[in-house]
């Protein structure tokens, strides 16, 4: 049997575990990442890569280049519309989310619409850039056994020999249906099963039917022909999603001339090219894992939380979780943390993702006031002629256009994906609250308290976000900071860093004797709002190396 070393092993190579392998890797840590498929995403599945999953591609190194050209531009992917049919007419429409320049002031990088499969392979090619190796394609990991002092894996490969490998951690991101999870007993909470789809990815060229409203989503409101359309490229790649229900069929009935029937019919248009690539089948559900490790394992992306696709947080809280992760394996393989730090990791993103499934559902939920006022009914005749009445009824209309406004937003989330917070973990709260907003889910205001995500700034053409190491604490400071900078000369784990004064005082709001203590993961640990404060005693409580005025290892 071939037996291998490794300080951690990396189950599943989808966006979670490929970032996981890239950020451990600028971490000057290596990784096996393990996959059962025999390569990499070909088709299309999450569409929306938020600002904050941006930031950490550009502090990891991802060619950023290359992911504004992969990316759909915001005129052909900053709305989401309500139509009869596809080229039909328009009932409804919505900004889709804040692509614009203006945007800039809050984030270097505004979301985009980009398929998984795209985006996996430009993190892919930054995985094989930095050294990492590329994933191990067609190996299927069998089970683990932690004995305390590490864990040894069992791996099948593609020629059906077992690999053992033995590393210091596991991360399963394995997916929804992760084995690892499955393994160590931990259950996913929360409802399994909400609605089923069949997925049809076809190839076409539809910018004549949608020329003069192009979008990302397009939500089919005719009952006889159902569905959502994603234009993954307008000029070339679709996906349709149309609900089933599995107790009166099975999977098996949508066969390749059944999906291209549905998409036609979708279609305002006759005799419309296109070829069906590929058929799948999903089920929407709503669950977190009890809980996120076990002893030296640990649950990441889908393996810890599945959400309704109404939002797309899936994909980017998994980056997320990488993110927060990959930092503290590194830091306490090599010895500047105690494992302690370990346990933060689910105390600050199990609440995440909590959150993150809420918003999801709610939005699935209110999406059904547009069915209700469309008079959707499952009777089909009975639909049918609802929706004809709702078409010539001016009242009905007005009723249909404020349903579809109440949607905003399910498409209008920026202070969600920027404005999460850490409130109990690695860090050191000062008692301070979160701003106060009308929406937070809607609304972002930066701060500089203990928890936040570091405000962005532009300084020159480089980001506030630009100084923050990956491998160790950055301690930034005011232009009265040199106490500070001297106490950090004594701390191997920090980096120091004078702050510009214009961003200082003005973005982070902070005074000129102040000081931030900031993670790798650009998460603020410490905060001294009046030059006052133990910066030795702030590291040693973020890194767990002192109890109790004691440094311990």
């Amino acid at each position: 049997m071939e037996r291998i070393e490794v300080p951690i092993l990396i189950v599943g190579a989808g966006p979670t575990g490929m970032m996981a392998a890239l950020l451990l890797r600028r971490m000057g840590m290596d990784a096996i990442v393990v996959e059962r498929r025999p390569g990499p995403q070909r088709a299309p599945a999450a569409h929306v890569v938020n600002a904050r999953t941006f930031e950490i591609c550009r502090q990891a190194g991802v060619d950023m280049a290359a992911i504004a050209a992969a990316s759909k531009p915001p005129v052909d992917a900053g709305a989401t519309l309500w139509v009869t049919r596809l080229g039909g007419e328009v009932l409804g429409r919505l900004p889709f989310e804040r692509q614009e320049d203006d945007v800039l002031a809050l984030t270097p990088t505004p979301l985009r619409n980009l398929a998984q499969h795209r985006f996996e392979a430009i993190v892919l090619d930054a995985l094989l850039e930095s050294g990492a190796g590329a994933p191990r394609y067609g190996h299927r990991w069998l089970s683990a056994a932690d004995d305390g002092d590490g864990v040894t894996s069992l791996v099948q490969r593609p020629d059906g020999g077992t690999t053992e490998v033995r590393s210091r951690y596991l991360v399963a991101a394995d997916g929804a249906g992760s084995p690892v999870r499955k393994s160590l007993g931990i259950q996913p909470v929360g409802p399994e099963r909400l609605q089923s789809f069949v997925m049809i990815h076809f190839a076409a060229d539809l910018r004549r039917l949608v020329r003069d409203d192009p979008g990302v989503l397009y939500w089919i409101c005719d009952p006889d022909c159902g569905g959502t359309f994603v234009a993954h490229d307008i000029d070339r790649e679709w996906v349709f999603m149309h609900a089933f229900d599995l107790e009166q069929e099975g999977p098996e009935t949508y066969t390749a001339e059944r999906c291209e029937g549905l998409v036609r019919r979708a279609i305002a248009a006759e005799g419309v090219e296109l070829k069906v690539q590929t058929i799948s089948t999903w089920v929407m559900s709503c669950q977190i894992a009890e809980r996120y490790r076990a002893g030296r394992i640990f649950l990441a992306g889908d393996a810890a939380h599945r959400f309704p696709p109404t939002g797309g947080l899936g994909l980017n809280t998994g980056v997320q979780d990488a993110h927060n992760l990959a930092w503290k394996l590194a830091m306490v393989l090599r010895g500047a943390a105690a494992p302690a730090l370990l346990d933060s990791y689910e105390s600050e993103r199990r609440p995440v993702a909590e959150y993150n499934a809420e918003q999801s559902l709610q939005n699935a939920m209110r999406m059904m006031e547009v069915q209700q006022a469309l008079g959707f009914d499952p009777d089909r005749e009975t639909a049918r002629r609802n929706f004809a009445a709702v078409l010539a009824d001016p009242e009905r209309r007005r009723a249909l256009s404020a349903a579809i406004d109440n949607q905003a937003e399910h498409f209008d989330m920026l202070g969600l994906q920027l404005g999460f917070s850490y409130e109990d973990g690695a860090l050191v709260p000062d008692g301070s609250a979160r701003p106060e907003v009308e929406n937070p889910v809607r609304q972002f205001v930066p701060t500089s308290r203990p928890g936040a995500r570091l405000p962005h700034g532009w300084v020159g053409a480089r980001s506030s976000l630009d100084w923050i190491a990956l491998d160790r604490l950055t301690l930034l400071v005011g232009s009265e900071g040199d106490a500070w900078l001297e106490a950090a000369r004594a701390l191997p784990e920090i980096a120091a860093v004078r702050a510009d004064a214009d961003w200082w005082t003005r973005t982070a709001a902070m005074p000129p004797a102040g000081a931030l203590l900031v993670r790798p993961d650009q998460h603020i640990a410490f905060r001294s709002m009046d030059g006052e404060g133990d910066l030795r005693g702030a590291v040693g409580r973020v890194l767990g190396t002192e109890i109790n005025g004691d440094e311990r290892r």
